[in-house]
């Protein structure tokens, strides 16, 4: 009798042990489900915060990017804040872009006033080509939008980047543009700008030893491609003083595309960037500006 209830003992330690081992099985089953549910959930967040990141930064392609006037020539570079398309035959950039975001226009570097021939490319113009010309050295990317950098903004008073700008159009109608684009940033979060002389082979002189290109006008093309509506304005200045100022010469990109022979921001899809070329709303523009700021 003893040894039956020995075995009965026995057998229910056995069971017991066999429940045990299948609880613990089932429950680390269910640990490693739950455990791979939530890489995936997790996964999946950085997956979501990378694609917002991409849209951010560049879902529509190199907004930087134009394609020149095939009948110019050129040689293209690209600096830590700017790309360009530089006119060796008339040392003077045909275009310049660059993104301005919010950020960027907050920066702390120190302005210089270094200017310089590019290294790299031998028919940069000389500083000493503007001396006693009776024109400015004027940016078209601004010192201002790379004070985010201390090289990017060094960059910008490469001799590659700089026009022969009379005073009052330099440090006055393109400058006032040039402080607009930084607001209009803050506002929008980022921004692209392109903007070089008008090159008709019809200049006002040339100056210096090199002989450098005195243009006749010159454009900037604008667009804020992340805000809602996407926005889009261009603006062609004579080079002098501007009568009605920037207002008075604001116009449609596809103005200044037919003007240049440049074809600006060809990456956006079809139907925005036939929207946005085609706008002509400073107005709209300001009093953006002015809602947003409140």
């Amino acid at each position: 009798m003893a040894n039956r209830n020995r075995t009965k003992k026995s057998g229910g330690k056995r069971s017991r042990q066999k429940s045990d081992k299948l609880y613990r099985s089932l429950l680390i089953l269910g640990l490693l489900i739950a455990c791979a549910y939530l890489g995936a959930r997790l996964e999946g967040k950085e997956q979501d915060e990378t694609s917002v990141r991409t849209h951010e930064s560049g879902s529509f392609g190199n907004l930087m990017a134009v394609r020149t006037n095939p009948s110019v020539k050129e040689i293209a570079k690209s600096y830590k804040g700017m790309d360009l398309s530089f006119n060796p035959q008339y040392h003077i950039p045909n275009w310049v872009s660059w993104e301005l975001t919010a950020d960027e226009t907050d920066g702390d570097v120190t302005r210089t006033n270094k200017f310089s021939s590019d290294p790299d490319i031998e028919s940069s113009a000389e500083t000493w080509d503007y001396s006693y010309s009776g024109y400015d050295r004027g940016h078209m990317a601004p010192a201002g939008d790379m004070r985010w950098d201390k090289e990017a903004m060094q960059q910008t008073f490469y001799m590659t980047n700089i026009c022969p700008q009379a005073k009052t159009l330099n440090a006055g109608t393109w400058k006032n543009l040039e402080e607009k684009c930084r607001q209009w940033a803050q506002i929008d979060s980022a921004i692209y700008i392109v903007c070089g002389p008008v090159i008709d082979g019809k200049p006002i002189e040339y100056i210096g030893d090199t002989r450098v290109y005195v243009p006749r006008e010159f454009f900037k093309v604008i667009i804020s491609p992340y805000a809602n509506p996407a926005r889009g304005i261009g603006f062609i200045m004579p080079n002098g003083k501007v009568p009605g100022g920037m207002q008075a010469c604001a116009v449609p990109i596809d103005s200044v595309e037919a003007l240049t022979g440049h074809d600006f921001f060809a990456s956006l899809p079809d139907e925005i960037e036939n929207e946005v070329e085609s706008q002509c709303d400073f107005h709209y523009w300001s009093t953006y500006s002015k809602r947003k700021k409140r």
